[in-house]
């Protein structure tokens, strides 16, 4: 996670520690705001910068981001989407995306994944309170906290009212945990768009794949066929089955959806079954390595292999446990 040459040292206000990923639209960075509060602040390329149609975009998904609050997104710290590579700025959190903890550990097991769409659900609820539809529910925007998941990137959420900031005809999401009004146009993208994409990130959680399938002819099975539940558990199959109606007319209200994911047990067995023990380890890890960060950023001297990524230490053959108990013993 070392900070290559071209990356900058800092973003506004923000000092930056080291890359955190990158993708289509930019780049992903840990920060440090001048108090130490760590953030990530992501940084648009600069050939979308220079598109003011995607500028309009970004401002509209900060505008949105900004809206929304609760417990299960990632709160808005700052942002400048003027800047000459507008950057957005929320709070950090040190645990994996779904995509990768189940790419890395396997699916959850169905108690793991109510508790995960629990967590969901109630971001859903606070995205569509603030008159918000998320648009783009997909694994890899599920961040996994200690307490729960962390819905992220409203980069093409619908705010109530917004009009022409899509490009006509060009379809916006991504394929496999689309809605069929998303692939189609036909009709309006609403909140049972995001109540279609729950089901569909639900399907990955528990098998490690999306309901429609990846590739050539997803969008086809979206439209027209029928998801692929075989290795869904059979109640929570019932459930993301009618996240996946077809019509959004046909698909539960969140409350509704709620009470099915939480069930009697809610207070018990749920309670315990979070967070998955190989996600507690990788946020342990993580938090070990931040705090690690930040000393070595104030000048203290640390032992140099708690300089290093994490993941480095366990391919040399350092378990998480060894990782973690080498840090609390250097006392940071």
């Amino acid at each position: 996670m070392r900070t290559p040459v071209s990356d900058p040292l800092r973003v506004g206000p923000y000092r930056i520690a080291g890359r955190l990923g990158s993708g289509g639209m930019g780049w992903v960075y840990l920060g440090r705001s001048r108090a130490g509060r760590a953030v990530a602040v992501k940084v648009v390329r600069p050939e979308l910068a220079a598109d003011p149609e995607f500028r309009r975009r970004f401002a509209r998904e900060v505008a949105a981001a900004r809206l929304v609050g609760g417990a299960f997104t990632a709160a808005v710290v700052d942002a400048d989407p003027e800047a000459e590579l507008p950057w957005l700025a929320t709070a950090y959190v040190p645990g994996p995306a779904l995509s990768e903890a189940v790419a890395t550990d396997g699916p959850l097991t169905e108690d793991q994944a109510r508790r995960l769409g629990a967590g969901l659900v109630e971001a859903l609820q606070a995205i569509h309170a603030a008159g918000v539809v998320h648009r783009d529910l997909k694994p890899s925007n599920v961040l996994l906290a200690a307490d729960g998941p962390r819905v992220i990137d409203f980069g093409i959420s619908s705010v109530a009212g917004a009009t022409g900031l899509t490009r006509a005809g060009a379809l916006m999401g991504t394929p496999p945990y689309m809605s069929p009004e998303q692939m189609t146009g036909a009709g309006g993208v609403g909140p049972a768009s995001d109540v279609f994409s729950l089901g569909g990130v639900l399907v990955y959680a528990v098998t490690g794949r999306p309901p429609f399938g990846h590739g050539a002819g997803v969008a086809y099975r979206v439209v027209h066929a029928e998801p692929d539940l075989d290795d869904v558990p059979g109640e929570l199959g019932a459930l993301v089955a009618q996240c996946l109606a077809k019509e959004p007319g046909g698909r539960p209200a969140l409350a509704a959806l709620l009470a099915g994911l939480l069930g009697p047990d809610a207070d018990e067995a749920r309670a315990l079954s979070w967070p998955p023990p190989t996600v507690a380890r990788r946020i342990r890890v993580r938090t070990g390595e931040l705090r690690a960060r930040r000393v070595a950023e104030a000048g203290v001297s640390v032992p140099s292999c708690l300089r290093l990524h994490a993941q480095t230490l366990l391919e040399a053959g350092l378990t998480d446990a060894m990782v973690i108990e080498a840090v609390e013993r250097a006392g940071l």
